[in-house]
């Protein structure tokens, strides 16, 4: 049987053992030495360039598992029966005990450690100098408040001219003419007449208000030039919309021409 298993796979000796063991799905209290310290002692011919005290503690328990299986060869062991306090293999199943059970604890300090380091902490303030004297920061010259307030003014003006401006460019963003291009495009690319979209399909932003007051308007005004035909199911229900007999007229070059995305 080959063992071909990277050794930088396993912490130590311990580690490797346990994976032995529980690859062959063993029962820990009842662990088949002769097998296991077979498999164990040919995955050490196959280990190279090892370290060597790393090399030395795999020999060595390579050495502890040949004594236990030359114990249980002798007399009086019989090896079909469970684990008591004076059978061999007390030892070894001891250790992998203790080892599983420190490897454990280190798996869940790893763990919350990661999760320590996804959280942020807030540094500590300073907060001697108010808690001191209240009311000495809040001291201020008639000048300093005067200055303080205008500095106030300045960045709050500052703030009301950016959002008047990102609103602008928001709104400038497609005009009426355009949205009805849009629309005409959306219906004429229907196969047929009786085909409906629905008004939502009209919007670019469902959550701009002044892209659905857009859409809205558009197509009132194309209802009332006959290009646009609204129906509803039922009360609050989808705005259905399907070609006018205007549009239905309309050829998909001039369409073209009104249509800018």
């Amino acid at each position: 049987m080959s063992y071909k298993i990277k050794t930088d796979m396993f912490e130590g000796p311990l580690d490797l053992l346990v994976y032995l063991i529980e690859n062959a799905k063993m029962d820990i209290y009842d662990i088949e030495i002769s097998e296991i310290t077979g498999q164990y002692i040919e995955y050490i011919k196959q280990m190279q360039n090892l370290d060597v005290e790393i090399g030395a503690e795999f020999i060595l328990l390579a050495a502890n598992l040949l004594k236990i299986k030359s114990k249980l060869l002798l007399p009086g062991n019989n090896k079909e029966e469970s684990l008591k306090e004076d059978d061999p293999r007390r030892e070894i199943v001891d250790m992998l005990m203790e080892y599983k059970k420190f490897k454990n604890v280190a798996e869940y300090l790893k763990k919350r450690e990661g999760e320590g380091l996804q959280l942020i902490a807030k540094p500590k303030e300073d907060l001697e100098e108010i808690l001191s004297d209240p009311t000495e920061i809040l001291k201020l010259s008639h000048e300093e408040f005067i200055k303080a307030f205008e500095k106030f003014i300045l960045k709050k003006q500052k703030v009301m001219d950016i959002k008047k401006r990102y609103d602008n460019i928001q709104r400038k963003r497609i005009t009426a003419e355009e949205r009805i291009g849009y629309i005409k495009k959306l219906l004429l690319e229907m196969i047929d007449d009786q085909q409906e979209i629905d008004f939502i399909e009209t919007l670019k932003d469902e959550k701009d208000r002044y892209d659905k007051a857009l859409s809205f308007t558009s197509v009132l005004e194309m209802i009332k030039q006959g290009q646009v035909v609204a129906s509803q199911e039922t009360t609050y229900g989808n705005i259905k919309l399907s070609r006018g007999c205007k549009l239905s007229e309309a050829s998909m070059s001039e369409e073209d021409e009104t249509f800018i995305l």
